[in-house]
């Protein structure tokens, strides 16, 4: 017996105390921007709708090649995709810190950083299960989830009160900062070797990017008045059925696959990945229009938007790990019907609150509820997703499950900006037209400046622009800007709210199935 205590591999703290480090940076990057937008927007001299964009891209970038990534480790070496990971997001930081134009803020933040976050994320759990074994293992994936629910927790909070008292660039470069830190300790990272097969499925791959990148990029296409929108949906849809159809005929001639369709036998594991999705696209849609509402309607700075978005970040953070401890004998199905019940309650009780809202303070207790909510459904999913697969398939079931949140994060944050846009120009035009104040030719004017560029703007930020006209005409312009930004944001909400709906619906087909019994290696990855 003490030979086998001596024979056991010391933990080594300063490595898993790293890792986490780095899994905080991911989480708390997109929390800063979503907290940001309205100093993004002012420093730079763009648009929400354009930040917003970036953030939406920069999760599509992240989803559409994480399977990709998953492989490029497996063919480079895990250690070096994790180097490679680290720096994408380092470059990405850095530009943020100097950026002068949004073009700058996707090219480097959302694509090169979002291509980090693909290599970053899987070779990450590669590495956890190569430098630990058994207890030191499970120990380092609950460090590192840890500190990615406190990332997800306290990133409003913190992002707003280093953009809001020094600056959101500020707030990018210690991002950098920590990312030094990590790759200083990169000699302690012993690497994994693949010992799979080395073929790629490069139509598969081709396949995944263009069907998840078609859907998401034609929303955002259409949020900024682009064209060709309904080609790059059909072209994304078309892509995702033909992604199907060459797995399925890969699996049967076998061939090697970009991932195994057989995974989706599992019902466990097809209802794990769909509820995913809606949790994320419920998540997207609430975190791109709330900050929205709080920075361009009531002006908050980004300290006070953190602030207010607290009672959702921190409920999902104790009711997560109050749930992960106390679930006891409740069947997780039972568990996750509850979160997307309250998560539907939650947002439906907005949508009232918000014409009506002067301060963040009428938002508390919708956001405690519908964090409660999420709170439960991140304590169950991914292992309710990851239970039913084999301990040797469950690193690519956990790539596609990753996959599945982010595509869903991804298209929440689109599809909800581009139905908020698209609902203010409409409400806009609308008082516009009916207004007995504004002439037919400054109706026509407003109307075209919605047709080409529809933003979400402060009072004082319109007011700025109208400078020069008359006042009884800026009077008249502003009040409808101030009755069509709450319709536009209703409408907004009306995503996550049909995601938690949705949800709650599976929720009854999962409770029709048996109980799942996690894998040891199903617990480990619950992060990711």
């Amino acid at each position: 017996m003490h030979a086998d205590a001596a024979a056991e591999p010391k933990f080594n703290g300063r490595l898993a105390i790293l890792l986490a480090m780095a899994m905080f940076v991911l989480v708390f990057d997109t929390s800063l921007m979503n907290v940001s937008i309205s100093a993004v927007v002012a420093d730079l001299g763009t648009t929400a709708s354009g930040v917003q964009g970036a953030i939406a891209l920069e999760a599509l970038v992240s989803a559409a090649f994480i399977l990709i990534g998953g492989k490029t480790g497996d063919l480079i070496g895990r250690k070096v995709a994790y180097i490679l990971g680290l720096l994408g997001y380092a470059i990405g930081a850095v530009a943020m810190t100097m950026a002068q134009d949004l073009t700058t803020v996707i090219i480097f933040w959302a694509v090169i950083g979002g291509l980090g976050a693909s290599l970053l994320l899987p070779s990450m759990q590669s590495l956890i299960h190569g430098n630990f074994q058994g207890a030191h293992q499970k120990r380092v994936y609950a460090l590192v989830g840890a500190s990615a629910a406190i990332a997800a927790a306290v990133g409003p909070l913190l992002g707003g009160f280093i953009t809001t008292f020094l600056s959101w660039r500020i707030a990018f470069l210690l991002e950098d900062v920590v990312i030094l830190i990590v790759l200083s300790g990169i000699r302690l990272v012993r690497d994994v070797p693949y010992t799979g097969p080395r073929h790629v499925d490069a139509v598969g791959a081709g396949l995944s990017v263009v069907g998840m990148g078609g859907i998401v990029l034609g929303i955002l296409v259409w949020q900024e008045g682009g064209e060709a929108v309904a080609a790059l949906l059909v072209l994304g849809a078309i892509a995702m059925v033909a992604l199907v159809w060459w797995l399925v005929r890969r699996k049967r001639q076998a061939k090697p696959t970009l991932i195994d369709p057989d995974l989706f036998k599992a019902r466990l594991f097809r209802l794990g990945i769909s509820q995913q999705m809606l949790q994320q696209i419920a998540l997207g849609g609430a975190m791109i229009a709330l900050p929205i509402f709080l920075q361009m309607v009531l002006e908050y700075n980004a300290m006070q938007a953190g602030l207010s978005l607290a009672p959702l970040s921190l409920s999902m953070f104790g009711v997560a790990l109050l749930a992960g401890k106390k679930a006891g004998a409740r069947r997780p199905a039972s568990i996750i019907r509850l979160g997307f019940a309250l998560l539907s309650v939650g947002m439906l009780a907005l949508i009232p609150i918000v014409p009506r809202a002067s301060s963040g303070w009428y938002f508390v207790i919708p956001l405690v509820v519908a964090g409660s909510g999420l709170g439960l459904l991140v304590s169950q999913l991914n292992n309710y997703t990851l239970s039913p697969i084999s301990d040797e398939r469950v690193s690519e079931a956990a790539g596609v499950n990753s996959a599945a949140g982010s595509f869903g994060l991804s298209f929440g944050l689109a599809f909800a900006g581009a139905i908020m846009l698209a609902t203010l120009s409409f409400a806009f035009t609308r008082l516009a037209q009916d207004s007995a104040v504004l002439s037919t030719t400054e109706q026509q004017q407003v109307a075209d400046a919605l047709d080409h560029d529809a933003e979400v703007m402060s009072n004082t930020q319109l007011a700025e622009q109208l400078a020069g006209q008359p006042e009884v005409v800026q009077a008249e312009i502003i009040r409808i800007n101030t009755d069509a930004r709450p319709i536009a944001l209703q409408v907004a909400l009306l995503v996550p709210t049909l995601a938690g709906l949705l949800g709650l619906i599976n929720s009854f087909r999962m409770m029709r199935l048996p109980d799942p019994i996690s894998s040891s290696s199903s617990e480990g990855i619950a992060f990711g």
